[in-house]
């Protein structure tokens, strides 16, 4: 028995409107059909997967995080700088570069909740754009299987295909 795939990642709201709406602005989330749960829940649509916000009064963790892959980085960080929604304090920095070139930001949603923006391609981004870059490197030693980590598995299928 194994797991097929991910399916969803729920998130907690303390306004779910609020949220559900900066989803949408920010990633272009869709709503979709949702059951009743008794309490205020909406499912949105993120590719084939799916994004399930749902209001409560808890607090979010401070390193849970949902991570989304987006089509156009450099607009989403500009919005989020516009929001004033960076996280600095989790890791330390708003955004870094990964051993493998991939890019993450770090950015807090209207319900607290922690989001990872990821970036497959620095070299695809302007840099003068988007100056607080910072290698991850240049913070922590990144040998061995740290810097052979990816966050996009297909580059290791195509690695693993050229060394064949």
């Amino acid at each position: 028995m194994a797991a097929t795939g991910l399916n969803h990642v729920s998130i907690s709201a303390s306004d779910l409107e609020e949220s559900v709406r900066f989803h949408e602005e920010l990633f272009g989330l869709e709503r979709i059909a949702t059951p009743n749960f008794g309490f205020p829940v909406q499912w949105l649509r993120c590719g084939e997967l799916q994004l399930h916000i749902f209001e409560r009064p808890d607090q979010p963790p401070q390193y849970h995080h949902v991570a989304l892959t987006v089509d156009d980085f450099e607009s989403v960080y500009v919005r989020a700088r516009e929001l004033g929604i960076f996280d600095t304090k989790s890791f330390g920095a708003e955004m870094y570069e990964l051993p493998d070139g991939a890019v993450q930001l770090y950015l807090r949603d209207p319900g607290g909740n922690l989001i990872e923006v990821d970036w497959p391609d620095v070299k695809a981004l302007d840099r003068a754009r988007l100056p607080e870059i910072r290698k991850l490197g240049d913070k922590l030693p990144q040998r061995g299987e740290s810097a052979r980590a990816t966050l996009f598995l297909e580059r290791q299928r195509v690695a693993a295909g050229a060394a064949d």
